[in-house]
């Protein structure tokens, strides 16, 4: 049996118990990878292949264009009427309207020397002509036109067969995550349906005694799990299948049926809360002897503690159906930023899909943010732009871990890097926009 600890030590700065965050990505991506084989890819109509992950390059059966056309409304003439007026010095060129070229109504007598065909955007370009002059540079008296001989070059104005995607070759990219305008290009290839990785299959669960689901009263000490609401968001975004386990109580023997359960039910497990040192967290105990664990620990703020390994269904590791793990640290805003910057990525990755790295932007810190080195903090912020295009950012005020509203008074996280003290006002800081994200 390979194991997760050999292998993650080999990271530079390998701590179990207070690992960097790109240590810890590190690790992440060495186990998160796609299942290669057969049975992990189908076919989907385009209505169901949004946000898919495709398992093969898609190849183009035509050319885009399909013919030479105009880009543009306005007047197709051969480019020798150019040519010849400026040899002989004139400033402006006078052509006789032949007919009228329209979208899917082609001109398709010959133009001839002193010529042309008044056209519209997207028409076939009839023959002998291969420059279009848009129609706001003529002058038209009856069927005659004028136009400076300097208003437009040979060729211009006119899109070539293939130009955009010729037959042949690669529309899209295996792995790419089809997005709407993908849907749109492949319906312009006649393409009625593509090959796509299933899903990946996640189960997610919450843990503690004081969780109660929306509907159970609430008695003193407990309180509404809005974890499980956040996951199951943030795991749709991301176009994954979820199971939901619900709440599992704060004992041995619950917690055990719950990682049995979603590990033979899954591809990757990901609970909240129960991976801190507590008298009642047993996700340890039971990750040594049902997994094998690659840090228990990240410097990491907010979300310190957080597990990472391998599950197996059988009675010890190794035996029966393997999964990957996530034990999440309970508070609310530390489940969505180490759902972000650690498991996200890993998710994509087995899903099939290309890297799909966070977008950070550069922005001015409105106010001082405090700061320890020897961690990445993750602060919630609240970002804007000013007239010169310059980005600025405030935090939403108190950044502890349960202050769960800060997040939807939020638009970005501020990224502050491990190695990083203090920022002063007017100090250049990282954001990730939330657009997309949350």
């Amino acid at each position: 049996m390979t194991t997760l600890k050999p292998l993650s030590g080999c990271v530079a700065h390998y701590d179990p118990n207070a690992l960097p965050v790109e240590a810890a990505r590190e690790i992440v991506r060495q186990w998160a990878i796609p299942r290669e084989h057969e049975a992990r890819v189908e076919r989907v109509g385009l209505f169901d292949a949004l946000n898919r992950v495709l398992a093969e390059d898609v190849i183009s059966p035509i050319d885009v264009p399909a013919f030479d056309n105009s880009a543009m409304d306005g007047y197709a003439f051969a480019a020798g009427s150019l040519t010849s007026a400026l040899a002989s010095g004139r400033e402006t060129v006078e052509l006789n309207v032949a007919g009228t070229a329209f979208a899917g109504q082609p001109f398709t007598a010959q133009a001839d020397a002193g010529q042309c065909v008044r056209i519209m955007t997207g028409a076939l370009m009839p023959p002998g002509c291969d420059t279009v002059i848009p129609q706001e540079l003529v002058t038209r008296e009856g069927d005659a036109v004028r136009f400076a001989a300097t208003a437009v070059r040979a060729g211009q104005n006119r899109r070539l067969s293939g130009e955009d995607l010729a037959r042949g070759k690669p529309a899209l990219r295996a792995g790419r995550i089809v997005r709407a305008s993908d849907l749109g290009l492949l319906a312009s290839l006649g393409i009625a349906d593509v090959a796509v990785r299933k899903r990946i299959v996640v189960a997610f669960f919450s843990t503690g005694d004081e969780l109660r689901s929306i509907g159970e009263p609430l008695t003193p000490g407990s309180l509404y799990d809005s974890n499980r609401y956040t996951l199951f968001a943030m795991l749709r975004r991301l176009g994954v299948e979820t199971v939901d386990l619900g709440i599992v109580r704060d004992d041995r023997a619950s917690l055990e049926n719950a990682l049995r359960r979603a590990t033979e039910a899954a591809d990757v497990v990901i609970s909240s809360g129960g991976v801190s040192v507590g008298d009642a967290d047993f996700t340890r105990e039971l990750m040594n002897s049902l997994g094998d664990v690659a840090f228990w620990k990240i410097a990491m703020r907010p979300g310190r503690p957080l597990a990472f390994g391998r599950l197996w269904s059988g009675e010890r590791a190794g035996a029966g159906k393997s999964a990957l793990f996530f034990g999440l640290p309970g508070n609310p805003v530390a489940v969505m930023a180490t759902f972000y910057f650690i498991v996200r990525e890993a998710l994509l990755a087995m899903s099939g899909a290309a890297l799909q790295t966070l977008v950070a932007i550069r922005a001015r810190a409105g106010e001082p943010v405090k700061k320890r080195a020897g961690r990445t903090e993750f602060q919630r912020g609240i970002a804007t732009r000013d007239d010169a295009g310059q980005w600025h950012v405030v935090t939403t005020g108190p950044q502890g871990s349960g202050v769960l509203s800060s997040m939807s008074d939020a638009n970005c996280f501020i990224v502050l890097e491990h190695a990083r003290g203090n920022v002063e006002a007017g100090d250049e800081v990282d954001i990730v926009p939330f657009d997309g994200l949350i």
